[in-house]
Formats: structure tokens, sequence, C-alpha cells
């Protein structure tokens, strides 16, 4: 890291009044080394994308879900290199939707500001943090920081060793392919390796121009196992749906999904869309446009449509 933890913690801090959302404003920055051996960081705070600012609202809800992008998510999609051992430094507590998303992108530290324990979230949905955020962090192998960036200390809240290796089961699939006409060919042979399962297919390319196919279905976060007891709270499960597998499965890899070549074997959920779209997204195809994991995938998808923000093939 080329800043130290308490730098990236105030340079964090320093944009979340920026924020557009006007009560909830929120900010990450994530710090990593890029494969040349360079340090690099990325600061986002909340915010709406511009397709969904500008032809839907910030007062909607696409399907069930809110169309801000979460600041750290947006880091790990905007991240200008491999996010793999990165560090996330965030000024509120993360949600588990969130650290999910951190999780599968293989974030190892993750840093929260001290003041964040106090504030609006902390005080409404702290036990989502304590029950369900920390649990996944603990299994994903993800340490746990608050920090006081002005007296200089940390506080360990989850301290992983150094030698844990989360579980991984059924990761998603990935390979390198030769050229973007190996994607319709992929996608059809996807649907053996899936059977009935949902699954989502991508093709992605690196900063050379070299591209992958990555395929995955819904499966528990990475650390667990499909045999986990734990209980889902409230609108928060251990589930991570395929699209945003291979969403943060790219940037884990320092891939960038190509538009168009994003393809889904039922509709994604509303949240999926939203980070679609946040990602730069124009273009997915959806195999059967009539089976959803619930009914605000197929609401969301019809808000798009109509707002001509995502063109939707079949």
């Amino acid at each position: 890291m080329s800043l130290s933890p308490y730098d990236q913690m105030q340079k964090t801090v320093d944009i979340v009044g920026a924020s557009p959302h006007p009560t909830n404003k929120i900010a990450a920055t994530l710090a990593g080394v890029d494969k040349d051996g360079k340090d690099f960081s990325v600061s986002y705070n909340n915010y709406w994308p511009d397709p969904i600012r500008k032809n839907i609202g910030t007062e909607v809800k696409i399907g069930n879900a809110s169309g801000t992008l979460h600041a750290e998510t947006a880091c790990v999609i905007h991240s200008p290199g491999p996010t793999n051992d990165s560090a996330v430094f965030v000024t509120d507590l993360p949600c588990p939707n969130c650290v999910k998303n951190l999780a599968e992108a293989g974030i190892k530290s993750l840093y929260i500001d001290h003041k964040g324990f106090d504030k609006d979230y902390a005080q409404r949905r702290g036990h989502h943090f304590s029950n369900m955020s920390m649990r996944i962090c603990e299994k994903a192998g993800i340490s746990v920081y608050k920090i006081f960036r002005k007296d200089r200390k940390l506080e360990s809240i989850l301290e992983i060793p150094a030698d844990y290796a989360p579980p991984v089961e059924k990761p998603p699939h990935f390979e390198r392919v030769m050229s973007a006409e190996s994607f319709n060919i992929a996608v059809k042979k996807e649907r053996l390796r899936y059977g009935d399962r949902a699954y989502a297919v991508a093709l992605a390319a690196d900063h050379e121009n070299k591209l992958f196919l990555l395929s995955a279905e819904p499966h528990p976060v990475i650390g667990y196992t499909s045999d986990t007891m734990e209980e889902p709270e409230d609108k928060y499960s251990f589930i991570l749906q395929p699209v945003n597998r291979l969403i943060m499965t790219a940037a884990r890899k320092g891939l960038r999904i190509q538009n168009g070549r994003l393809y889904s074997s039922i509709v994604p959920t509303a949240r999926e869309l939203v980070n679609v779209v946040g990602l730069g997204l124009t273009s997915i195809a959806i195999g059967d446009p009539h089976a959803a994991r619930d009914q605000f995938g197929p609401m969301a998808v019809a808000q798009m449509e109509k707002a001509g923000i995502l063109n939707v093939q079949q």
C-alpha cells in the first residue's frame, strides 16, 4: 500500500460528503497491487448510476432494490487492477450483501472508521453486521479492523491467521478463449454443465484484451459449502447469485466483462441488475424471461427496458 491505512481512511472520509444520497452517505476505498507490482487505489461513495438517476430517478426502487450502487461494491467493480488480496476502507459498517461481494472479490482486509460504529446504520442494523457480515468475513478469511485515523490506532475486531485458506466449493468456471465468437457456443455448452440449475456466463477481457470465459451458478459465498446451516436474516442471505458471482470474480482477476457478452439462464435479481448497470453494461441476454428467483427481477427488467437503459436479448 502506497499510503498508510490511516491516510487511506482519511481519503475515504474526505469524499463521504459528496455522496448524492440525502441521508445515508457512505464512502469506501479499495487499495491493492496490480499485476506489475504497482500500488493502486480507487475511492467511491454510494451513488445512483447515471442511467438510473437520469432515466428512472432517485426515489424509485428498482424492483425491490435501491437504485444506488453501494460504495464498497462500486470500488470493486471499478477497480483498475485485480482485487484479490486487496484491502477495503469504509466509513460505515458494511451490509451483508457488500461483504459477500468483498469475499467473492478476494478482499483480505477490511478497515472500518471508528465513527461508523455509532452511525445510523449501526444503530438500525448493527445486528446484521454482527450476525452475518462478521460471520462471512470469518469464513472467507477477511481480517476486520476498527481504525482511529487521527489517533493512528487500529483495533483488531477479527484477525485471520496468515495461513488460513477458505474452503472453495463449486468455484466459477474460468478458461481462456480465443475469440468473442466463442461466447454463443459457450452459452450452449455451459447448459450441459449446469443442467436445470440457474447459471450465468460472461466473456471478459484483461488489460491486454485477452479474452476469458466465466460461468457460475448460485452458491453460498466463498468460505461456505452447500451444506451450510447458517440461516438468512431478514432480506439478507448467504447465497450469492450467479451474475454477481461473475462480476466479482472478474474483478478479482482484473478482468472487465464485455458489453453484450453477459448471459443469465433466468432473470437476474433486482440487485444484480443494478450492479450490471453500475458496471456500465447496456445489454444482457436472458435464457428464460419467465423464470426468476422472485417477482422483483422481472419488475426491474421491465423498468430498465422501459427507461431504455438496458437491452434484453433472448
